[in-house]
């Protein structure tokens, strides 16, 4: 017999051991456990068919109709598993822990597999992920002004063995109306919620997690209410660079992308900007003043962020001023200023 772990017990496993995911292939590109592999026991319009039996001739007809669809492929699933088994052992999920991953597991079982089937399927590993969130953690979270390198600063952190969640790069979006530029197609929602999690589940919460300072949305996906509260309520180091250099940066950074990308940006903003300045910022693109036009867009960005930082406690907001645009020294200087300042609220980077 299969042997069925809880959500709890299964997760630590999936570092080492293959996880199937046996819903539909469409179920699948929605939204799946990270590391998960598809092997559907039924295609989609499979699926969408037995559904139908289901309703309108009942349950002893809708599993015959799927046997009939599933008989033929046997052989090849457990080929399938065979070929990613390790040590002869295999994990596997449905949507609720039903009739799919049993059959599946039944099946694996039989091929002289040994398998461990996930109690309550992927909608008991979302409820879960949903939980974590909302565990308490010593949060850090970076910010400042657009341009001042904060992902870049915290992926030197990382480099110094500090935990990072890097959210802008799990919803692969930069946070601005310029975000998408350059970035790989964003995944869905709830893709993006389980990346998180996967981060999330691997992190040692005896330890400081640091975050860059985030909108709640990012593109189409959205940071998790509880994550995000934490988020908003964490001290946050506010880096301050000069306009000058955080101008020069993001010019080297979007300066590439083809012109009508980044009027087609300005223009997506133009009620934020005011008429004005959006005419004289597309004005600006089109003579190739880049550096005008950055310096444009920073007036908005900028009156924004204070409004962001304004909404905090501001015994919880530290001020760091930064001379150069330097990631590696300028992550040792905030290392060490955290050190210092958060001693005040608990918060210790050790």
């Amino acid at each position: 017999m299969p042997k069925i772990l809880s959500i709890e017990e299964l997760l630590p496993l999936t570092d080492s051991l293959p996880l199937i995911d046996v819903r539909s292939p469409a179920e699948y590109e929605l939204a799946h456990i990270p590391g998960a592999v598809n092997i559907p026991i039924f295609n989609n319009d499979e699926r969408r068919d037995v559904g139908i039996k289901y309703k309108v001739g009942g349950k002893e007809n809708a599993v015959l109709l799927g046997l009939d669809f599933v008989g033929p492929k046997m052989s090849d699933f457990v080929r399938q598993a065979k070929r990613i088994a390790r040590n002869k052992k295999v994990m596997v999920h449905c949507w609720r822990g039903g009739m799919r991953s049993a059959s599946m597991a039944w099946l694996f079982e039989t091929a002289g597999l040994e398998v461990f089937v996930l109690k309550g399927g992927y909608k008991a590993y979302r409820q879960y992920i949903r939980e974590q969130f909302s565990r308490p953690v010593k949060m850090v979270v970076l910010g400042g002004y657009t341009g001042s390198g904060k992902t870049d600063i915290l992926q030197e952190l990382k480099e110094q063995g500090e935990q990072f969640l890097d959210i802008e790069g799990l919803a692969n979006h930069r946070g601005s109306a310029f975000g998408p530029l350059g970035q790989n197609p964003q995944p869905s929602n709830e893709q993006f919620e389980n990346d998180l999690a996967d981060a999330w589940r691997k992190f040692d919460f005896s330890k400081p997690v640091w975050v860059e300072d985030e909108s709640r949305q990012l593109g189409q996906c959205g940071i998790p209410d509880p994550l995000f509260q934490q988020l908003r309520s964490a001290p946050l180091i506010k880096i301050i660079i000069s306009k000058k250099l955080r101008i020069n940066r993001l010019v080297k950074e979007y300066g590439g992308f083809e012109k009508e990308a980044l009027r087609l940006k300005v223009e997506s903003i133009k009620k934020r900007l005011g008429g004005l300045a959006a005419s004289e910022a597309i004005e600006a693109l089109e003579n190739g003043e880049l550096a005008t036009v950055t310096d444009i867009t920073l007036s908005y960005y900028d009156k924004a962020y204070d409004y962001g930082t304004s909404q905090r406690d501001p015994e919880s907001v530290f001020i760091l001023d930064l001379e150069d645009d330097a990631p590696a020294g300028n992550a040792a200087i905030i290392k060490e200023f955290s050190n210092q300042k958060l001693l005040k609220i608990g918060t210790h980077l050790s």
